[in-house]
């Protein structure tokens, strides 16, 4: 037995020989993270987060690429996959990131976010995502963007509902189709355990950046990434609204809600599958069709015209035409629409389905126009949808609306909603309307004259020696504004406008009426002499220097 401990010392020194080198490595590490950064306006999230994470642990992508519409997709199909997306942006209207810089024109619209979450959802973009750092007011705001309206609760009990019940439904409709700011993003990063973003105002950049440097002060070493909640983070940022939430799963009870949305915004169906997909859209109860407004009219409106030759679409589109329950559903519940832009974008989607020829929507038109007449609820807003719907130089459908005998034409919003369909008496009466004291009427001729600037000029002369009469002040200012817009080129007018700077008793008109000046052409006029009346007469500004010393300077210059 004594040779055994020689071979046992042997191969004891054999293993320890073979662990040897191991024993000098590092346990392998795993791939750094990759840290996305969408740097829409301010950099200084990226910047902190840069100078903090360690080089060894995450590598930052920055995925905007300045002068290119494509850059989300660019990334994407160069492989990049986001373990953390930091996008730092305005986010007010909860439609688009976008910059508030003029010399930059980058935005990320959530239609794009949309898209990219759907196409790919398995080895996407945003398929690795842990956690998704929002930096833009309102970007996690529960309040919903779409409500069930009056038509939608006047459709159900037509159907048969209670109004109690009518009610109930309207509400579960709101919650399900409502698409809130934090919706339509929990929707975006379906399944990232936590999203942070902001419930009402976000921090700037330049107050961000060292509330993020006090994190990391104090913060456990890897938790950007970890995919849980930060308390530290958190706490910084919650008095500036700051909140953490999950993205969107299956097991949520609005998950089919995703579904649908994702089957238009997933560029994989064939056009026929999503054709046949918006056709049972269609075929629902009206009151979601109302709800799926925005994602129905953005589809119809992506099949171009070749695209309707192909003989599988035009076939699916004809199916869609020929389906005349539908119709007749539809158009009811558009004809009662509350909003007068969403009944006139309902008839829009209607004749892109075949449902309205062109001459049926212009009819539509005028009945929309009467019955807003008739009722007394005819606005600027309605006077805005019109002259918007009716582009200059169209045959005119004046004629039509008076022969409903609704029109009041003494009436401005009855008059400008006219005017824009080309009736030359009461384009008159809205111009006229422009010196009222009234600022309501003021405020109708301003819309009617954003789209009907005037070209003409006697018209400008008399409008600019009108605006002078003004005694209001209020509807003055917004008088002068209107005429700002018009590009006042006629010396005549530029004149009777220098003469009225000294008589106005208002820093806001003075300041309207230098607004104008310094972008009319004032060679006819004495440069240096104006200059002196504006320097005498100009109201002292609060605020310091304003458009006045501006212009005073540049009439000095050009002296």
């Amino acid at each position: 037995m004594p040779h055994l401990l020689p071979r046992a010392a042997a191969a004891l020194l054999a293993c320890l020989a073979a662990a040897w080198p191991l024993a000098g490595r590092a346990a392998p590490q795993s791939p750094p993270q990759t840290v996305c950064t969408v740097t829409i306006n301010s950099s200084d999230e990226k910047e902190v987060l840069q100078r903090r994470l360690p080089r060894e642990r995450y590598q930052f992508v920055e995925l905007v690429q300045r002068g290119r519409p494509d850059w989300l997709a660019s990334a994407r199909q160069r492989g990049v996959r986001c373990d953390v997306l930091v996008i730092s942006g305005h986010f007010d209207d909860g439609t688009e990131f976008y910059t508030d810089r003029f010399d930059d024109r980058e935005f990320l619209t959530v239609h794009e976010m949309q898209h990219e979450s759907c196409s790919a959802p398995a080895d996407g973009l945003f398929s690795r995502l842990k956690e998704v750092y929002l930096f833009g007011c309102n970007t996690l705001k529960s309040a919903p963007r779409h409500v069930a309206s009056g038509e939608v609760l006047r459709s159900l009990v037509r159907s048969g509902h209670s109004a109690v019940e009518a009610q109930r439904l309207a509400a579960a409709l709101s919650e399900r189709y409502g698409q809130s700011n934090r919706d339509r993003l929990r929707h975006v990063f379906k399944d990232v355990p936590v999203l942070y973003g902001f419930a009402s105002k976000a921090p700037l950049g330049r107050t961000a950046g060292p509330l993020l440097e006090r994190y990391f002060q104090s913060a456990p070493a890897g938790e950007v990434g970890s995919g849980r909640p930060s308390p530290t983070l958190l706490k910084l940022f919650g008095p500036s609204s700051m909140i953490a939430v999950a993205g969107l799963s299956d097991a949520d009870p609005h998950a089919s809600f995703r579904r649908d949305m994702c089957t238009f915004a997933d560029d994989r169906p064939s056009a026929v599958q999503k054709l046949a997909f918006l056709h049972q859209v269609l075929q629902r109860d009206m009151t979601e069709v109302r709800m799926f407004l925005d994602h129905l009219e953005r589809h119809v409106a992506s099949i171009g015209p070749a695209q309707r030759q192909r003989p599988e679409v035009a076939a699916a589109l004809g199916a869609i035409e020929a389906d005349h329950a539908a119709r007749e559903r539809y158009l009811t519940l558009a004809r009662d629409a509350d909003d007068a832009a969403v009944q006139a974008r309902m008839m829009a989607l209607a004749r892109s389905l075949g449902w309205l020829s062109p001459a049926q929507e212009q009819a539509e038109l005028v009945r929309l126009i009467g019955e807003r007449m008739a009722r007394g609820s005819l606005g600027r807003h309605e006077v805005d949808l019109v002259c918007s719907l009716h582009p200059p130089g169209g045959q005119g459908l004046a004629q039509a609306v008076l022969a409903t005998g609704a029109a009041r034409p003494d009436q401005v919003a009855h008059a400008a909603a006219l005017a824009c369909l080309g009736d030359a008496p009461a384009h008159e009466r809205s111009l006229r309307a422009l010196t009222s004291a009234d600022e309501e009427d003021v405020a109708i001729a301003q819309v009617y004259l954003r789209h009907r600037p005037l070209a003409d000029a006697g018209e400008l002369r008399r409008l600019t020696a009108g605006i002078g009469r003004m005694t209001a002040a209020a509807a003055q200012v917004r008088a002068l504004e209107t005429l700002a817009r018009q590009r006042l080129a006629d010396a005549q007018s530029v004149q009777e406008l220098a003469r009225l700077f000294p008589q106005v008793r208002s820093l806001e008109a003075q300041r309207a009426i230098a607004g104008i000046l310094i972008r009319a052409d004032t060679q006819a006029l004495s440069r240096a002499e104006l200059a002196r009346t504006l320097r005498q007469h100009r109201l002292k500004s609060p605020d310091g220097q304003d458009v006045i010393d501006m212009l005073i300077r540049l009439l000095q210059a050009a002296a």
